[in-house]
């Protein structure tokens, strides 16, 4: 008895020959490209000094003020990338390629706020605002993971796309 065969899905690029190009021509690319890490390093120094105040109770000013830099930082790439995604694909948010990625990052943009929103009614004891600031890290952690993995992909189509480009078009057949 024969397992039955399975049916593979057409594989979908990220993006099509258009929104590259426009992907490409764009300098919100490069924007994001500056972004991205000058966001991941300002998360990095914060998520230390947070950890080190709930842990020793020692920074608890930089502690908070950390994540006040953190989130104006998030809002800034938010809205080139709203940008950027506009350019490239037409909307500002939830485009097909990135839709899911866009979902978290409201959840991300929502903790973030909530933060702000909570620090600057002194609604919460730093504790528990430094507490609140680390579950929107963890989502910010979660998003960032998405953002690579969908870059990745983005590479691997881009480099399948330019090893079949020559074959399709005759000049990379061997005879």
């Amino acid at each position: 008895m024969q397992a039955p065969k399975t049916v593979r899905e057409p594989h979908i690029p990220l993006y099509t020959a258009a929104e590259r190009a426009r992907r490409d021509a764009t300098a919100w690319t490069l924007v994001q490209g500056v972004l991205a890490p000058l966001q991941f390093l300002v998360f990095l120094v914060s998520l230390a000094l947070v950890l080190r105040f709930l842990a020793n109770h020692a920074g608890e000013d930089a502690a908070l003020w950390s994540v006040v830099v953190k989130t104006v930082v998030l809002y800034v790439i938010m809205i080139t990338g709203s940008i950027w995604e506009r350019v490239v694909f037409g909307q500002y948010l939830f485009a097909r390629p990135f839709f899911w990625e866009d979902v978290v990052s409201m959840l991300v943009l929502a903790l973030h706020t909530a933060y702000l929103a909570a620090w600057w009614t002194q609604a919460l004891p730093a504790r528990e605002l430094l507490w609140l600031a680390l579950a929107a890290y963890l989502t910010y952690v979660v998003n960032a993971a998405q953002f690579v993995l969908k870059l990745r992909a983005a590479r691997r189509d881009e480099s399948v796309r330019a090893v079949a480009a020559p074959e399709m078009s005759g000049r990379g057949v061997a005879a």
